[in-house]
């Protein structure tokens, strides 16, 4: 995973290119080389075409849902419960799919989303681009997610929280505590933040 702690909003925008690695095409794209939707409708009834998600289509059968929703909201992050749960830092699968966005986002209209609105500043740091059974996402690093909990701590069940933050005192000599440390400064809420880090984490 290649992490970008201090990411600029600009170099963020730029580097949405990131899912042009991705296996998969809209239905515009697919229009453009295909030239019909007769034609695309052919690609998929004869197997060489495959539809992923809503608009979304793959000529790989077997594509992983998060791998289709950050192919379809490529302004968005991966957070929350989904980035615990591909962390490794617990086991519980998540329901839905969590992703953080820009404050002023559009609201994301997709049942199986929970959308997390973020200051702008904010939003874009700490973010990892990494390799997820072939595709590309991305998701708040670790050392993110740690300020994540924290700052969700009283909207979370005890023994999940408890869970977690148990598992963070495991890795943390190998985590990178400065990069924890400023996170929390640059967070909402900071003073409380860091006040739980220095009790609870640090």
């Amino acid at each position: 995973m290649e992490a970008h702690p201090r990411l600029s909003v600009e170099h963020y925008r730029q580097g949405l290119r990131f899912y042009k690695m991705m296996k998969m095409k809209t239905r515009a794209e697919c229009l453009q080389q295909y030239g019909s939707d007769y034609m695309i409708r052919k690609k998929v009834n004869d197997g060489e075409l495959y539809e992923v998600g809503k608009a979304v289509f793959s000529e790989e059968k077997n594509v992983p849902e998060i791998a289709v929703l950050a192919f379809k909201y490529p302004n968005s992050i991966i957070t929350m419960n989904s980035a615990f749960y591909l962390h490794g830092l617990t086991d519980v699968i998540p329901d839905e799919y969590d992703l953080a966005t820009e404050r002023d986002a559009a609201k994301i209209r997709n049942r199986r989303v929970k959308q997390y609105f973020v200051p702008e500043d904010f939003f874009v740091q700490g973010v990892e681009e990494s390799n997820y059974k072939g595709y590309p996402i991305r998701l708040y690093s670790k050392e993110r997610m740690l300020i994540e909990l924290l700052r969700y701590k009283s909207k979370l069940p005890f023994d999940y929280y408890k869970e977690i933050l148990l598992n963070y005192r495991k890795i943390l000599p190998r985590l990178n505590i400065q990069e924890i440390q400023d996170l929390a400064y640059d967070a909402p809420k900071r003073n409380k933040i860091m006040e739980t880090l220095q009790t609870e984490v640090l």
